[in-house]
């Protein structure tokens, strides 16, 4: 490793320790991200160190609403991000002020309204209880029966959910940029490549690519699903950050990245936003840093330690 970035690492390290920081990096991050981090994970695992941290800063390195999470359950603490335009299509396609106003409109139907934790803080304060893909199934089946169930924004997740529990929802049309970009097409070229591997894929995916799957999960359950599969190819069909944990934590396994039609690789520009000088300047600066309207913060936190709850 060039000097540089040993000095970069070590220049990193000492501002956490002087700015008594934790550092969370989302399983998309880079690699040299993640391999800083105090913790890696899923937006469920990190919503959890970030509630759980007696650090003064946190560092948040993935999206802004991830950072916003944080900040949400932890008014008092300094939370800061690499890259304040480190945005997500699932946020934008759900503005605050669009579901307010569909809410109102449809105030009638009294929705039980799930928001998957890809959504701004204003969205978050609307809703009843919040989900990650990980606990999303978990959460829907305790939604009270005799409502109606808005599930926002992402409309593939959501489908998923309906599947696996028969509970009918009216779905906000949003999605992943990212996910949407695998077809069924492109994963079946590389299964036909490797025609004894197995296909695991995120629930952000169309219906086209989760009919594909071997397993359909977060990338959380990625890791223990490649640790205990049978075969040796496992084809991995999520953001291209996710293959660096996989191949720490799963080495013996030939682990394959899924392709989209474009190319053999699936990369979130706004995950990829951050960078180790970033981190390290927003150590420096205390900046970006995420700072919410008390009477969001405090409507968010409620479906928020909800979910948490329901997730135990």
């Amino acid at each position: 490793m060039p000097a540089a970035a040993l000095d970069l690492k070590e220049a990193i390290l000492q501002l956490k320790k002087e700015r008594n920081a934790v550092i969370l990096a989302h399983n998309y991050q880079t690699g040299d991200i993640q391999d800083l981090a105090d913790y890696v994970g899923d937006s469920l695992g990190l919503a959890y160190k970030a509630k759980e941290t007696d650090a003064d800063v946190i560092v948040f390195c993935g999206v802004h609403f991830m950072a916003e999470t944080a900040k949400i359950v932890n008014p008092t603490k300094t939370v800061v991000l690499p890259d304040k335009d480190a945005g997500c299509s699932l946020e934008q396609s759900c503005p605050g002020p669009e579901l307010e106003a569909f809410l109102k409109d449809n105030a009638g139907k009294n929705y039980y309204v799930i928001a998957y934790i890809n959504c701004s803080a204003h969205v978050k304060s609307l809703c009843d209880v919040i989900c990650t893909s990980g606990n999303a199934v978990r959460i829907v089946e305790q939604a009270p029966a005799e409502r109606p169930i808005l599930f926002v924004p992402d409309a593939n997740l959501g489908a998923w959910v309906m599947e696996q529990t028969g509970r009918k929802m009216d779905l906000w049309q949003g999605s992943c940029y990212v996910h949407v970009e695998f077809t069924r097409d492109s994963i079946q070229r590389i299964k036909d490549e490797y025609p004894d591997a197995l296909v695991v894929a995120h629930p952000e995916c169309t219906q086209a690519v989760r009919l594909l799957a071997d397993e359909v999960c977060s990338t959380e359950k990625m890791i223990a699903f490649c640790k205990e599969a049978p075969a040796d190819n496992i084809i991995v069909v999520t953001e291209s950050g996710m293959l660096h944990r996989l191949q720490k934590e799963v080495p013996e396994k030939n682990l394959i990245p899924g392709p989209t039609d474009r190319c053999a690789c699936a990369d979130c520009k706004y995950m990829k936003l951050n960078t180790l000088e970033k981190l390290h300047d927003c150590l420096a600066k205390l900046e970006p840093e995420v700072v919410l309207p008390e009477d969001i913060r405090a409507r968010a936190e409620v479906p928020l330690l909800r979910m948490l709850e329901q997730s135990q």
